[in-house]
Order: C-alpha cells, then structure tokens, then sequence
C-alpha cells in the first residue's frame, strides 16, 4: 500500500499521507461545533419562549426577542459564516473538488440566511408595535428561519467536516485552525469574539428558566 496521500481532483494532498491527516490538530472542528451549539441554543430559547406564548403560559419580552435576534442574526453573518467560505470550504474546494456542489448550496444558504433573518427581525418590530394580532406572523418566521439553519448545520456537520477530515492537508487544517481562533484575520479577533460571548451570557441572564437564568414570568 502506498503510502503517499490519495489525490484529490489531481491535486496531491500533501503532507505524510493518511497519517499526517489523522495527526493534524484540527482545532477548528471543535470550534465550528461549538459555535453551532450555541446558535442552536439561541434558537431553542426563541422557539420555547414562542410557543410558551401560544400556549398562554407566557408573555412576550421584546427586550429578549430583540437580543436573540441580534445575537442569531449578527453572529452567523459576521462572525462564523464568513470563516467557512473564506478558509474551510475554500481548501476543500481545492482538495475535492467534487465537493464544489455542496459548497455552492451552502454558501448560497449563507446569503440566503441573511434575507431570512431579516424577515424574522421585520416580523419581530410587527409584533412589538403592531399588537398580539401579528404573534402568528412573528411565530412562523422563528420556526422557518430554525428549521432551515438547522438544515444547514446539519449538512455542514454531516457532510462537509467528514470530506474535510479526509481531504484537507495538516497545512490546510493549520490555516483553518488559526482562521477559527482568530489569529490570522484581523476581522476575527479576540474582541469580535468577546462580543458575542458577552451578548450570549445576557440572553442567558435575561431569560427565564429553564432556559436560562432570568426571573420567571
């Protein structure tokens, strides 16, 4: 058996074959898995607070909603979605290039996530200003805009991260690895990431059990 790296597209994987891609530290698995945990935390909270509302066990906090929606909105848009284009599905794309079909699917959900936000916030300011007459409309955009990121995630973690494991180079990996953490992109420094921690830990504070720590309403 050889023991060079397989080819991929005809472009050598590098590195010492297999094993070196088994090696390779990979630190931004655990990074984009992690930040899809806490956007899917993000929109469990939504969605339980949503139907607490139609199920009369709860009043709307529009400071909350307002929060959590910021919070989904600018994260992924600012934050994580950019890294994936720019650095994992970039290498994978060179790697694989069989993979170019799923990627273009999921960087047109990037954008499309976007718009999709948007009609989430727009229906947000409708319930706030307009009455419990625009609830449903506000409720439908939150299940919407959660099935479809949680599509995404999905793909991403069940399709992209496996061809990723298997096709990126221990050069490749420390690339993504240092994107992820932030040291190679002035874009995506520590304070970036502060932010978001700091704006998590307030919904979290400001929601109520079970979850988060807030007061009971």
């Amino acid at each position: 058996m050889s023991n060079e790296a397989p080819m991929a597209g005809g472009i050598p994987a590098g590195g010492n074959g297999r094993d070196a891609r088994v090696a390779a530290p990979m630190k931004a698995v655990n990074i984009i898995l992690d930040e899809h945990r806490s956007l899917a935390a993000v929109l469990h909270g939504m969605l339980y607070l949503v139907r607490a509302i139609r199920d009369g066990k709860s009043k709307p906090d529009f400071k909350l909603f307002g929060a959590m929606v910021y919070y989904i909105d600018a994260f992924p848009d600012r934050l994580h979605h950019p890294k994936e284009d720019r650095y994992l599905f970039r290498l994978l794309r060179l790697r694989h290039p069989a993979s170019g079909d799923l990627l273009d699917r999921l960087e047109a959900e990037h954008v499309a996530g976007e718009t999709k936000i948007r009609a989430v916030e727009a229906a947000l300011r409708r319930y706030e200003h307009g009455g419990p007459q625009h609830f449903s409309e506000f409720a439908d955009a939150v299940e919407a805009y959660a099935t479809f990121h949680w599509g995404h995630m999905r793909a991403e973690e069940e399709q992209v991260l496996p061809l990723a494991r298997q096709y990126l180079t221990p050069a490749d990996w420390q690339e993504v690895d240092e994107a992820f953490a932030g040291n190679t992109d002035p874009m995506f420094g520590a304070a970036a990431g502060d932010e978001y921690e700091t704006l998590f830990r307030r919904i979290a504070h400001l929601a109520p059990p079970p979850i988060g720590v807030g007061p009971e309403r």
